[in-house]
C-alpha cells in the first residue's frame, strides 16, 4: 500500500522542521501513536499531517500522509479534524473527520451545515501514504459526525465511535457504529450511547439565559482499567471553558449504559485527550490546551501522567519527557 498513489490529493504541507520541542507545534486533538516495530512515536491531530519523535521530547514534521479521492464526497480539499493512528491486524488505520466546505446538508436555525463525516483511510506504514478503502461512506451523508474513534468490544467486533455534532441536533451525541471485520466499512446503523445533555459538569446558558447542561459532545477515547471496566473520556464545555469528564459502562461493553462522573477529570481549558504507553510502559495522557491570544485561538499538545492500575483512570502530574 505505501507506493499506492492513484488519483489521491494529499493534505496541504507546512515545511518540514527537525528537533522540535513538543510545547512549540501548534496542534489541535493530538494523538500519539506508539509503534513498537519501529520504535517511533508517530502525533497526528487536526490538520491532517504527521509528526515523529523517538523520545516525545523533540518531533520532526509536519509529514503529508493522507490520499484523498477528489471525485468522492470529501472534494478535493477536505478539512481534515482529530485523526487518529491504529495499528490493527498487521495494518495502520486512519480515523479522521473530513469535510467538504463546498458541500451543504442542512441549515438549522440560520446556521448552514457543511459536509463532514468521520472516515476511516489505511497504509501498510505507520507514517503512510493512508489511502480509501471500498466504502464510499460509513456514516449517513445527511447528518454532520466528527471525531471518530476506534474499540474492540467485548463481542470481538470492530466499533467507530463517533460523535453526531450539535449543530444539527441542538443535543450532541455519543454514538457506536460496527465495523466490517478488515474495517473497510460499516455494518448497520450506528446506536446513540449518551447525550451531551447527559453530563453533569457542562454548562451554558439558553436562549433566556438559564443555565443548563452544554450542547457539545467532542473527542470520545475508550479504555479499559485494571479492574476490567470499559470507560470513556469525552469533551465538552463549562460556558466559554473547555473542559474533559469521563463516563464509565455500568455493563462493561459500548451498550452501556453511561455513567457520567459527576467532575472533569482533567484541568480546565485541556481537553480532546487519548491515552497510550511509553515503550518504557509509562501511561500518558496526550491533550491540548485552548487558550485565546489576541482573539485567536491557540491549541498546544501536552502530556499527562496517567494510571489505569485500579477502577478509575486518574489523571496526575504533567509529564515532561526526557531527552
Amino acid at each position: 500500500m505505501s507506493g499506492f498513489l492513484g488519483p489521491y490529493q494529499q493534505a496541504q504541507v507546512r515545511p518540514l522542521r527537525t528537533n522540535v520541542p513538543l510545547d512549540s507545534i501548534v496542534l489541535s486533538d493530538p494523538a500519539i501513536l506508539a509503534d513498537r516495530p519501529t520504535n517511533t512515536y508517530y502525533m497526528t491531530g487536526t490538520g491532517g499531517l504527521l509528526w515523529k519523535s523517538k523520545n516525545l521530547s523533540r518531533w520532526d514534521g509536519p509529514y503529508k500522509v493522507t490520499q484523498t479521492d477528489p471525485a468522492s464526497w470529501m472534494g478535493p480539499n477536505p478539512m481534515i479534524w482529530a485523526a487518529e493512528l491504529h495499528a490493527y491486524k498487521n495494518k495502520y488505520y486512519y480515523f479522521a473527520t473530513f469535510t467538504n466546505r463546498a458541500v451543504k446538508i442542512d441549515t438549522v436555525k440560520g446556521r448552514e451545515i457543511e459536509r463532514r463525516a468521520s472516515h476511516v483511510l489505511v497504509s501498510d506504514t505507520p507514517d503512510g501514504p493512508y489511502v480509501p478503502m471500498q466504502e464510499a461512506t460509513y456514516l449517513p451523508a445527511d447528518i454532520p459526525t466528527l471525531d471518530g474513534t476506534f474499540w474492540v468490544d467485548k463481542d470481538g467486533k470492530p466499533y467507530m465511535v463517533y460523535c453526531y455534532e450539535w449543530l444539527q441536533n441542538l443535543n450532541g451525541t455519543i454514538e457506536k457504529i460496527e465495523l466490517k471485520p478488515d474495517l473497510s466499512g460499516s455494518v448497520g446503523k450506528g446506536k446513540v450511547l449518551f447525550r451531551a445533555s447527559d453530563s453533569p459538569w457542562s454548562r451554558e446558558k439558553d436562549e433566556a439565559g438559564k443555565d443548563k447542561p452544554n450542547k457539545v459532545t467532542d473527542g470520545p477515547y475508550l479504555f479499559n482499567t485494571g479492574t476490567g471496566r470499559l470507560g470513556m473520556i469525552w469533551t465538552s464545555w463549562i460556558y466559554d471553558v473547555y473542559t474533559q469528564g469521563v463516563a464509565y459502562s455500568a455493563s462493561g461493553t459500548l451498550d452501556g449504559p453511561w455513567l457520567q462522573d459527576p467532575d472533569p477529570i482533567t484541568l480546565p481549558n485541556f481537553g480532546h485527550g487519548m491515552l497510550f504507553r511509553t515503550f518504557g510502559g509509562k501511561l500518558l495522557m496526550s491533550v491540548h490546551s485552548h487558550k485565546s491570544v489576541n482573539g485567536r485561538t491557540v491549541r498546544v499538545p501536552h502530556l499527562f501522567e496517567a494510571d489505569l492500575s485500579g477502577d478509575k483512570l486518574v489523571i496526575g502530574k504533567p509529564y515532561v519527557p526526557v531527552e
